[in-house]
């Protein structure tokens, strides 16, 4: 009897974005190599600080990307995860980079070149640019204040416009700076497009898992829950636990679809 082969495949999680091998050939071909050099590490230890303390704090690290000033790490993380779970994550990015930068000062003679890229490629992460770690900074900070949905529409809104602002503002505009600014515009508006998905992920996280909260709001709108408080939802005159609402919404669901 033939024995039936057994196909095993491997995910890639690290992928570099087709810009930064364009960026490559640039630098090398204008002698700039070593700038070359010093952003890629300054830019992979940063994400290599995403990258640790998620598996520190047990959480999946679905892709890396980088991208020419930057990198993006996709996490198997809740949406509703603990928020100074998700800001240790956010905070170590950075907290590496400087070890990355004075790594890098010890190394190599041109100290003020890493110093310059180090302080830029800090400032442009902090931007607030959703996914970039300033803008889910600013999103988490959001979220104290207003709805999971609100808070999130805010956040692409404020990205799109700060981008589009930088743009204007910046006078002496390159080739390299278009291409960085049309990566950004992409990436605002990949996410723009799964907001709908977000927000059901998000309400069916509440509903198939137990998270603890220290207050509890009461809602009219079922579309404005709060992230970090327990929901109480008002129909009529009649007040329903969140995860009693939103077993009879996706009841219905299931019924429609």
């Amino acid at each position: 009897m033939r024995k039936k082969e057994s196909i095993t495949t491997t995910k890639t999680i690290f992928k570099i974005d087709p810009l930064v091998l364009i960026f490559g050939l640039i630098s090398i071909l204008i002698g700039a190599y070593k700038d070359f050099i010093i952003v890629f590490t300054l830019i992979t230890i940063h994400e290599l600080g995403h990258v640790l303390s998620s598996l520190f704090l047990h959480i999946k690290v679905d892709k890396i990307t980088l991208y020419p000033l930057g990198g993006i790490s996709k996490l198997d993380m809740d949406i509703n995860t603990n928020p100074i779970k998700e800001s240790i994550i956010l905070g170590m990015g950075p907290i590496f980079q400087f070890l990355a930068y004075f790594l890098l000062c010890y190394i190599l003679k041109e100290k003020e070149l890493v110093r310059e890229y180090h302080i830029g490629i800090l400032l442009f992460n902090l931007l607030p640019i959703y996914p970039l770690d300033g803008g889910k900074l600013v999103n988490l900070g959001m979220n104290v204040f207003f709805p999971y949905r609100i808070s999130f529409k805010l956040s692409i809104w404020i990205s799109y416009g700060v981008t589009i602002l930088l743009l204007f503002l910046n006078q002496k505009l390159s080739i390299n700076m278009i291409l960085i600014y049309i990566v950004l515009l992409f990436l605002i508006r990949k996410e723009d497009l799964k907001q709908k998905l977000y927000f059901h992920k998000f309400l069916l996280e509440r509903l198939l898992k137990n998270y603890t909260f220290s207050k509890t709001i009461k809602i009219r709108n079922p579309k404005n829950f709060y992230r970090y408080r327990k929901n109480q939802i008002m129909i009529k005159n009649k007040v329903l636990e969140e995860k009693e609402y939103l077993l009879k919404k996706y009841e219905n669901f299931d019924k429609n679809y």
